[in-house]
């Protein structure tokens, strides 16, 4: 038995971040998931305000969810299909050892 886990870290723009909250309880796993606002910042300055030009950071929301391997394809299948195009970046990240103290 596998029990491989990921942490799979997603910045989502601040007007879909409902939209991914309802995503992600559909697929909840039994940890469920944290979000948060975070300064993005890159060198791309398409789409942004001016105010963020200036600044030079990007208000985005960022969410964390622990998925068991054989979840991790279903979860960022159905993100491509929900949000395709709308500028999610993401990655996945082995969890090494996690637990409650």
């Amino acid at each position: 038995m596998n029990n491989t886990q990921f942490l799979v870290t997603i910045n989502v723009p601040p007007m879909i971040e409902g939209a991914v909250v309802d995503c992600l309880l559909v697929l909840e796993s039994e940890k469920g998931f944290s979000s948060f606002p975070v300064s993005a910042h890159q060198h791309k300055n398409q789409g942004l305000s001016k105010s963020e030009q200036v600044t030079g950071r990007q208000r985005e929301i960022r969410f964390q969810i622990y998925v068991p391997d054989q979840a991790l394809p279903e979860l960022l299948s159905q993100l491509r299909q929900d949000f395709s195009g709308l500028g999610i970046q993401y990655w996945v990240t082995p969890v090494i050892e996690n637990g409650i103290i």
